[in-house]
């Protein structure tokens, strides 16, 4: 038996006993030793579901984790691995051409009802394994697949050297595209948020500028930052359906948007005016694709730094009062590591 964090529906998250998984001949059987707090976690605790999933029955949440090999082919006892946790069917259209987050039949572990990383040991296909490299700590290694996220909205940019870049929401994927977007070459990032501690701790992280969404006219202040021409690339992360449909407003004619964050509704106003009067590329992220890899190696180069972005951490044991203030404190928590 393991200990787990089970949730049955919204704001009952229970620490309990479960069987540890059997693995299949394919599979390494991994012992986790720490695990990132997603806000997708928060939402499916807090509401119960998110976009079209929906926690119906109990399962175990988490996907941002790195452990310590126990057995399985392919691996060594002991290694230690980041889990790329979305296993695609390798067969169709979209696996076959590289882009195998789209892959229809993709299972992604903490996607109700397919359980998650918040449990002591976790069984995956191996293929999914990363080796973490000598000298990356674990507590980064729990951020892979967050700085993934960013790297897949910089690859989806095709953000260039010497970009300029609006980022709306300064939560913890906000400041990690943040800082994605500076080792990719960007010459100026502007971030933009309502919680007032947020954009302090994006300043510190060297934000170029910040701008509170509550009490300033982004769109006057992006203006004013960039001579009246907008930005090369907009990024929206803050999962709000306002926060997305400001983005056109905020981009140079010829710009860019990457809508990165899943906002509270399926569908809202957006200024297609907007859109076509200015010629702007509209880009959506679904996750990521043959970014673990990339990300892996410019943690091990120390190109890129996550030195700041945690805010909190709490031992496994307190899983659920982990999630509960994450949930009650969102202007306080950038990002909340659990291991």
């Amino acid at each position: 038996m393991m200990k787990a964090a089970v949730l049955y529906g919204k704001k009952d998250l229970r620490l309990e006993q479960v069987p540890v998984p059997e693995r299949k001949e394919h599979e390494v059987l991994v012992q986790i030793l720490a695990n990132g707090l997603c806000g997708s976690d928060i939402h499916f605790f807090t509401e119960g579901k998110l976009g079209p999933f929906v926690v119906d029955e109990p399962y175990i949440p988490g996907h941002e984790a790195v452990g310590k090999v126990v057995e399985g082919p392919g691996f060594s006892e002991g290694e230690l691995v980041v889990i790329e946790p979305g296993i695609p069917c390798r067969k169709c259209e979209f696996c076959r051409s590289g882009r195998y987050n789209l892959c229809p039949d993709v299972v992604f572990l903490s996607a109700p009802p397919v359980n998650g990383t918040f449990a002591e040991y976790v069984a995956i296909d191996g293929s999914m394994l990363h080796r973490l490299p000598d000298g990356v700590p674990l507590e980064e290694g729990a951020l892979v697949e967050p700085l993934s996220v960013g790297m897949q909205a910089c690859n989806r940019a095709g953000l260039r050297p010497g970009s300029s870049v609006a980022i709306v929401g300064s939560g913890p994927i906000g400041l990690i595209t943040m800082l994605v977007a500076r080792s990719f070459g960007a010459s100026k990032i502007f971030m933009i948020d309502v919680f007032d501690s947020r954009l302090e701790k994006a300043k510190e992280l060297g934000a170029d500028g910040v701008i509170h969404a509550g009490k300033d006219s982004t769109t006057e202040q992006i203006h004013s930052l960039t001579g009246g021409r907008g930005v090369d690339v907009v990024f929206d992360t803050s999962g709000s359906s306002k926060g997305a449909a400001s983005t056109p407003f905020l981009a140079k004619r010829g710009g860019v948007i990457v809508l990165v964050g899943w906002p509270e509704v399926s569908s809202f106003p957006f200024s297609m005016e907007t859109v076509i009067e200015k010629e702007l590329d509209v880009r959506g992220v679904n996750r990521y694709c043959n970014t673990f890899g990339p990300v892996l190696s410019l943690l091990a180069s120390k190109a890129l730094s996550v030195e700041g972005i945690i805010s909190h951490r709490f031992p496994f044991d307190q899983v659920v009062e982990a999630f509960t203030f994450a949930s009650e404190h969102r202007g306080e928590v950038n990002k909340v590591v659990i291991g």
